[in-house]
């Protein structure tokens, strides 16, 4: 009850032109503040909505304040008087679709219901770099198993990875190009899981730079042999660690 009074007492001085310093958490809030909020277990939530309705505002208000859940991976945004900015000052983030380029690389894929790893509400997926990094590596470390590395679904690439890297010493194989990458400012790439590399295949058009060739994914299936795919019509099947393939890394957002 004395939330909800706090509150009331604070929208009744909405409007005045003598309104004095309101808090909420707070029963000293700073003077120079027409209202003040102070939590150590909960956030100010700022209207969220997409950038079609942010863009259907109507005239907005210098400093108008809103969260665009689909800009970028979804931020704060603030109405500079003359375009919308984010919270440093900075452009606004795109409009995340299959192509765009965002994060670092191009966007592969992005989550969709039913997906491990969906968040209602979020934006969140994968980013291609925009090129091989190698047209010829070594899965490695062929007849030994890598324990955990035998992920397959979206999301258990990056773990993957690192084991693989953890488990397998040799230079220079797949993951460990992917894992040592820094590629546009960002140093988070991974080798791709089986159904990851999938989803890069499947939007390979828009993403662009693939050969027709075999990709290795992460996604070991034995001692000896680790799941790849063929990039022209899109084939997959177990090759051996021994042979050479192609190398994309991938990156979450």
């Amino acid at each position: 009850m004395k939330m909800f009074f706090i509150l009331f007492v604070a929208l009744s001085f909405v409007g005045s032109t003598n309104a004095q310093a309101v808090g909420i958490g707070t029963t000293t809030p700073a003077a120079s503040a027409i209202l003040e909020t102070n939590s150590t277990s909960k956030g100010f939530l700022p209207p969220r909505m997409t950038m079609a309705q942010r863009n259907a505002i109507s005239s907005p208000t210098q400093g108008l304040i809103i969260f665009c859940t689909n800009c970028g991976a979804g931020e704060i945004e603030i109405y500079s008087g003359v375009d919308w900015r984010n919270m440093i000052g900075g452009p606004v983030a795109p409009l995340l679709a299959i192509g765009n380029s965002y994060g670092g690389g191009k966007v592969a894929y992005i989550l969709q219901s039913g997906d491990p790893g969906y968040i209602a509400g979020q934006v969140h997926g994968l980013i291609a770099a925009v090129s091989d990094q190698s047209t010829g590596a070594p899965w490695g470390c062929s007849g030994t198993n890598i324990p955990g590395a035998e992920g397959i679904a979206l999301g258990t690439g990056n773990q993957n990875t690192t084991d693989i890297v953890n488990g397998c010493s040799t230079p220079g194989i797949a993951a460990r190009i992917c894992y040592d990458l820094v590629l546009g400012g960002y140093s988070d790439w991974y080798l791709p899981s089986k159904d990851e590399l999938n989803k890069m295949y499947i939007n390979s058009g828009a993403i662009g730079g693939f050969s027709f060739l075999y990709y290795w994914s992460s996604s070991e299936t034995g001692g000896f042999s680790v799941w790849v795919q063929e990039f022209s019509a899109g084939d997959y099947f177990q090759d051996s660690k021994a042979n050479n393939n192609y190398v994309r890394a991938v990156r979450a957002f």
